[in-house]
């Protein structure tokens, strides 16, 4: 049994949390909704903190998973943060999808320490957090991941050491980069289609038999043919995250010229009120334009 520590219990958060629970160890939690922790260790498996410093203090394997590059700063590093109370030799996982160079800079902090971070974001959505079947893609120090890669197993199914730190997150980004253009793709061909009369329902098996056929279509159109935008990865998230990638881009000379164009559209979602919801909800920007829903016939 291990002492192991999790903050954030958001969306992702919350079940990754519970699987370590579940798994039989020592988890100490800690919520910026001090209410989340306390409801999560109510039956006595778990111990909820009241600041991240306390949990650091606890684990000797921590987790975290926040919403941005400032959260995750915070946590890590703000006043009671996880540092200021980070044993010695203890891994610190960043499982947020955050700016590589600013996790590489919290990273050097930890080791100041004599701790080992790795920046940890993962894909799967809410359904990959609820099953344990997340993929993370890790970055950071090859040993400290090799001891971290039990606890990871309880909360996904995949996982890729990339190489050093930031290297995770740069794979994440790149991962949701084209996530997002794709996306935005499939939302111009399918409104496309649906205003020239073709149902949904026929586009959507044409494709799903052609060399067009994608996963994250078979996943999301359902939900756009319901009209059900309920949140499995928000608008705004991966609008961070396609800002992100730019950032990196023009960090590393890599010319984003499409991405940039997809940026705006989920601006344009954000500023039309759909930024809580998933980012599949992004269709309605084309669908207003075009006078057309795309849904079930």
């Amino acid at each position: 049994m291990a002492k192991l520590g999790f903050l954030g219990l958001g969306i992702m958060g919350l079940p990754m949390a519970k699987h370590l629970i579940d798994a039989g160890h020592e988890v100490a939690l800690w919520s910026n909704s001090a209410d989340k922790a306390k409801q999560l260790a109510a039956d006595g498996r778990a111990v909820a903190c009241t600041t991240p410093r306390e949990v650091a203090a606890q684990s000797d394997y921590t987790f975290y998973c926040v919403g941005d590059t400032e959260m995750s700063r915070q946590v890590a590093l703000g006043k009671d943060g996880l540092i200021e109370g980070v044993k010695a030799g203890a891994v610190v996982a960043d499982c947020s999808t955050v700016s590589p160079e600013i996790s590489i800079s919290i990273g050097k902090k930890f080791a100041a320490k004599g701790a080992f971070f790795l920046d940890a974001p993962c894909t799967g959505s809410k359904p990959g957090a609820e099953n344990g079947a997340l993929t993370f893609m890790v970055g950071g120090e090859k040993d400290a991941f090799d001891r971290t890669k039990p606890h990871f197993e309880h909360m996904g199914k995949l996982l890729y050491y990339c190489g050093g730190p930031g290297a995770g997150l740069q794979a994440k980004l790149t991962q949701n980069l084209i996530l997002a253009n794709f996306l935005l793709a499939f939302n111009e061909g399918i409104v496309l289609s649906t205003k020239a009369g073709i149902a949904p329902e026929l586009m959507l098996d044409i494709l799903a038999n052609s060399a067009a056929r994608s996963g994250l279509v078979a996943f999301k159109a359902p939900y756009i043919l319901d009209r059900n935008f309920i949140t499995n990865f928000s608008t705004k998230w991966m609008h961070k995250d396609v800002g992100m990638a730019l950032d990196s881009g023009k960090r590393l000379g890599v010319p984003l010229p499409l991405t940039g164009l997809t940026q705006q559209l989920y601006q344009a979602a954000i500023s039309k009120g759909l930024g809580e919801d998933d980012f599949c909800s992004t269709i309605k920007v084309l669908e207003d334009l075009a006078g057309v829903v795309v849904q079930k016939s």
